[in-house]
């Protein structure tokens, strides 16, 4: 058996040596991304896990927890993306409205309980807001209108 003469220089082979090199620094960054993103992954899932327990405490019903993960991932989303500015304010008050649009639209009393959840969950993920939201909703004219 014969070895074959070698037909390459060794140019090509260092294109070959550096492309590989490449693919594995690629992928060891993926690796450490993906490692982060599943530590943040488990990080939402004990917040949904805590977020559930206090809706259950509240006798709320309460969703999956990976819709919460979902929706809220580790940090609240968008429920905690400045909770006392003025337009997310005004976003909840035109929710607590009667349904009409244009000139029939009219404030009514709400629930009590139609803000608690969203208290809730500024009360897991976004301690930090949570008095002024609070504040908020203490000013806001709510009665118990709907039976238990």
């Amino acid at each position: 058996m014969t070895t074959p003469a070698e037909n390459q220089s060794p140019r090509e082979r260092s294109w070959i040596y550096v492309t590989a090199c490449v693919i594995l620094v690629l992928m060891a960054l993926w690796a450490i991304i993906a490692f982060a993103s599943a530590r943040e992954s488990q990080r939402a899932q004990d917040r949904a896990d805590e977020l559930i327990g206090a809706l259950e405490d509240a006798g709320a019903r309460t969703p999956d927890r990976d819709q919460i993960v979902r929706v809220l991932g580790d940090d609240g989303g968008a429920t905690c993306d400045d909770p006392n500015a003025a337009l997310r304010r005004a976003t909840l008050n035109s929710l607590l409205a009667n349904g009409a649009t244009g000139p029939g639209a009219r404030p009514v009393i709400a629930d009590s309980r139609a803000v608690q959840g969203q208290l809730l969950i500024i009360e897991v993920y976004c301690p930090d807001e949570l008095a002024d939201f609070q504040q908020f909703v203490d000013d806001l004219e709510t009665a118990d209108v709907v039976g238990s």
